[in-house]
């Protein structure tokens, strides 16, 4: 039993020996090109609406078309609504799956969203079958509502 214990412990050394070796940092992803032209919007609600829970947001593109993440197809992405938030600076990076960034990579193309009362604000970024924005981003102005009690 001892002897099977210092032969592991003697293969597992150059492997602890490696993990402790700094990696060459990782070449970007390239990013995905979008066409010229190619839009997302959000139809409903409007820029200013006063609404009301639960939330219906609807969305808008042009020029493109819909594929679920993990599926590569030209010209198409999958959409995530910002809610509240700024886009990431960082466009050649996956986007985060958080409370203010919100997944749709079935190939959704609405929601309805609770939202506590008050402003917020909405915006859409398409992203590629791995969640990397497009390059250029085709990224939606961003809309201001306000949810009433």
């Amino acid at each position: 039993m001892r002897n099977l214990l210092v032969a592991a412990l003697i293969l597992a050394a150059p492997l602890a020996a490696q993990a402790q070796t700094p990696a060459a940092p990782a070449a970007a992803a390239a990013r995905t090109p979008s066409p010229p032209g190619a839009e997302v919007y959000i139809i409903s609600p409007k820029n200013g609406a006063k609404v009301h829970n639960p939330v219906l947001v609807q969305f808008g593109l042009k020029g493109m078309g819909i594929a679920p993440a993990g599926v590569k197809f030209d010209n198409t992405g999958h959409h995530h609504l910002l809610i509240d938030t700024d886009a990431p600076a960082d466009l050649s990076a996956p986007l985060p799956a958080t409370d203010n960034i919100r997944h749709f990579g079935k190939g959704q193309t609405e929601t309805s969203l609770t939202l506590s009362p008050g402003k917020h604000t909405l915006q859409l970024l398409l992203a590629d079958q791995n969640h990397i924005p497009h390059d250029p981003p085709v990224i939606s102005k961003k809309i201001t509502i306000t949810v009433e009690k």
